[in-house]
């Protein structure tokens, strides 16, 4: 079928050309406002109860959950200054009457929003937007706020959270393709030495971008995608369409220094190495398909954008690539440049396979193979250990620079103000009929008194406890008629924290939204029943990041599950083995568990955080992980496809598991070793990120890739192989042909006293004396 395939992209070359460069010249002017239809949300599980908690306030008490909160600071007067109060109201006097605005309360109304040092307040500005909506409100708002003489004013909340998470991004995004494009060409040029094959590779990942950018320009008009589809769409579309056309262009190459004709040439790359690519990418896209059994839009997201950009760099590399080699043909190696390789050469008169590196190394390996593999399966499984003390919470604004605005409130609001009274343990409370009845305010009021008692509790804020020196018959009473209330603070509180049969309670903590402590007591109060009839669902930060942590890992084991069993299917077909694709899988496991331990020693623990330019976050941000394996998983099997196909050649030569071993290896050594330089540095760029998310995941892959490229394949697959050895290849299925027929008179068994040497250069074949 692949053989074909390259027979139809030398035939039509002209029409593929024709096709990819309207595809381009319609994808261009679109790509650069994908960011536009893109969404900063999507942490949130629909169906968790926290949302549906959430859901039911702003249903039934019309409960604004869209705050932007303005921080003023002075170094001159206090908050009980009349000139800090008077400077306040007029920054404030510009909201006041702009139709986006429902309510603003400030530091007057709610003492408990003034600093410890009480040289800071805040006022809550309610909007009517929801938070992705009210981002784009924002520059408009900054206008109304009136400058003064004596404050400093900072805004942050959730909306300011989402566009600057929208704005770091894109600022991610640009620098890693401003350094990920040279330095890619660059390390290509270290390979080919050549500048129309250098840039091609670059041309073809590039091309596979634009279009996917478009693409996901269209689709953010009828879904929901999360902003990070930005960057998961370019780190997949540059690394996978670079490093595939690296290995098609090399095979390329390779047959044509063996004498074939352009055409034929083609056909047999696209046979071979086309194939292992069509595999490759198959694998990655299944990994990232996981993604989408996530109810996380986040995820889900992802996944459909990383798979859309995968396949398109297969497409190019099977259809555009191919056609572009056969008008290029000997031109390929065109403009030569003289730089150092990045591995010897070999010697082309070189006729004992023992001087490669690669195969003398398998050697070795496959001399001692318990002594190797043990060693190595336990220093991998040691890199994972730090894993098992993993803390998991929900992002917050620690996880972007401290140079945005959502940053700078969030500290400020963490280092002089009781953080725990902004985010409290948020009750949605039902009862039968009226809240206000008696018989409901008793049971509300007992029930509240039940929480009170816990030693976690700081204060309950609610109708029943809003002065604690009120009886139960005189809160009884009040409610009976609640109009005639003259408190003004009850008389809010019965106003809106009561609509009906739902009433609001807010449950401040002794500890931080984040503290175990915290997370125990809103755990504790959603599984204690209230009893009297009462039904109660939890909200607030710590629920929050519960019900987030709950709901990424109650759906991670089927998406492993199903990721595994489908990349075991296509490896089973193409390497026609039940064993190798285990193998395979297992090896792949490794890498990832290696790169999870650094996870946590590096963004949970801090280590290198000065080197890498964050703050360490003293957790790992939950759907690190999910995201590192399911785009790790198809990754690292890129090489592992790509090795075991030469492997599998070989062997369909030779008949013999150790020395097809060594001629894989020593085949696909140098240009495995190139790609993966190529995707560790594509990789890296994305490291540089301000984004924590981001920069776990370039810096995850870029681990893991260097585990993949030395340890796993330079020590245990040779291991492995050699331990195995017939069994490698088994499967007992009657009639399935061991090796395709296309390819069958270039697949001749070697001779015995046949010899082969090769590198990305080609490979030479010494038949008795001759060459």
């Amino acid at each position: 079928m692949f053989y074909r395939l390259g027979k139809m992209a030398t035939r039509y070359r002209w029409w593929i050309l024709a096709l990819w460069m309207v595809a381009g010249v319609v994808a261009l002017p679109f790509a650069p406002q994908a960011s536009q239809v893109l969404h900063s949300g999507g942490f949130v599980s629909p169906d968790a109860e926290s949302q549906r908690a959430i859901d039911t306030l702003v249903q039934k008490l019309h409960v604004n959950q869209t705050i932007v909160q303005v921080i003023f600071t002075s170094q001159k007067y206090t908050v009980d200054d009349p000139h800090f109060q008077q400077q306040a109201a007029q920054s404030l006097s510009g909201l006041h009457g702009w139709s986006e605005v429902a309510q603003i309360v400030t530091f007057a109304d709610n003492p408990r929003q003034i600093s410890l040092d009480r040289k800071a307040a805040y006022a809550n500005v309610l909007l009517k937007s929801d938070s992705d909506s009210a981002a784009k409100l924002l520059p408009e708002m900054e206008r109304r706020l009136q400058k003064s003489p004596d404050l400093q004013f900072h805004i942050g909340g959730g909306p300011v959270f989402y566009e600057d998470i929208q704005l770091v991004s894109e600022r991610d995004l640009r620098r890693a393709e401003l350094l990920a494009f040279p330095f890619a060409v660059v390390a290509l040029l270290f390979v080919f030495r050549s500048v129309v094959a250098s840039v091609l590779p670059a041309l073809v990942g590039g091309c596979a971008v634009v279009v996917s950018l478009a693409l996901v320009f269209w689709l953010g008009h009828f879904t929901d995608l999360s902003i990070f589809v930005l960057n998961i769409t370019t780190l997949f579309g540059l690394g996978l369409g670079v490093d595939y056309s690296l290995f098609i262009v090399s095979r390329f190459r390779e047959e044509m220094r063996h004498g074939r004709l352009v055409d034929e040439a083609v056909a047999l790359t696209v046979a071979t190495a086309g194939r292992a690519v069509a595999c490759s990418g198959l694998t990655v896209a299944i990994g990232l398909f996981g993604l989408t059994f996530f109810r996380i839009n986040m995820l889900h997201s992802v996944g459909l954008g990383g798979m859309l950009v995968v396949l398109l760099a297969v497409l190019a590399a099977l259809t555009l690539l191919p056609a572009l080699l056969s008008l290029l043909g000997p031109r390929i190696n065109a403009f030569p440049v003289s730089i150092p390789r990045l591995w010897p050469r070999q010697n082309a008169a070189t006729t004992e396979l023992q001087h490669g590196f690669w195969y003398r190394l398998s050697h070795i390996v496959m001399n001692y193979p318990v002594r190797v593999f043990i060693p190595v399966f336990l220093l991998l499984i040691g890199f994972g250990l730090p894993f098992l003390g993993v803390r998991f919470s929900a992002p917050d604004a620690s996880i972007l620079p401290k140079d945005v605005p959502s940053r700078e409130s969030y500290d400020l609001l963490a280092t002089r103000f009781n953080l725990r009274e902004t985010t409290p343990v948020l009750l949605a409370v039902q009862t039968r009929g009226s809240v206000l009845t008696d018989e409901n305010i008793r049971n509300l009021y007992y029930y509240v008194k039940r929480i009170e008692a816990d030693p976690r509790v700081a204060r309950v804020d609610s109708i029943v406890s809003a002065d604690p020196r009120m009886t139960l018959e005189q809160y009884e009473l009040l409610y009976t008629h609640p109009e005639l209330i003259s408190d003004p603070y009850l008389s809010i509180l019965a106003k809106s924290w009561v609509a009906g049969d739902t009433t609001m309670v807010q449950v401040i903590s002794k500890y931080d939204m984040g503290d175990p402590r915290s997370q125990e007591l809103a755990l504790t109060i959603r599984n204690t029943p209230p009893g009297n009839g009462i039904t109660v669902l939890v909200d607030g930060g710590s629920a929050g990041n519960i019900d987030y942590v709950d709901s990424l890992y109650s759906d991670f084991p089927v998406a492993v599950l199903v990721v595994a069993l489908v990349t075991y299917i296509v490896l089973l077909i193409l390497f026609r083995s039940l064993v190798l694709p285990l193998k395979a899988i297992l090896m792949n496991t490794l890498s990832i568990l290696a790169s999870y331990g650094a996870l946590v020693v590096i963004f949970q623990d801090g280590f290198l955080h000065q080197v890498l330019g964050f703050t360490p976050l003293g957790f790992v941000e939950a759907s690190s992980p999910i995201l590192l394996f399911c785009s790790l998983f198809g990754l690292s099997m890129d090489y592992e496809v790509f090795l075991l196909s030469r492997i599998q050649e070989a062997f369909w030569q030779t008949g013999d598991n150790t020395r097809s071993v060594a001629l894989g290896l020593q085949r696909s050594g140098g240009i495995i070793t190139s790609a993966a330089v190529i995707v560790i540095v594509v990789s890296a760029c994305f490291a540089t990120a301000d984004m924590i998310l981001v920069k776990a995941l370039g810096l995850g892959m870029a681990l893991a890739v260097v585990i993949d490229a030395t340890l796993v394949r330079g020590l245990l697959v040779p291991a492995t192989m050699r331990l195995l050895g017939d069994w490698n290849w088994w499967l007992p299925f009657v009639g399935v042909q061991r090796h395709p027929p296309a390819l069958a008179e270039y697949m001749e068994p070697l001779k015995p006293e046949q010899e082969i040497t090769g590198d990305e250069e080609g490979t030479d074949i010494k038949i008795g004396g001759e060459r």
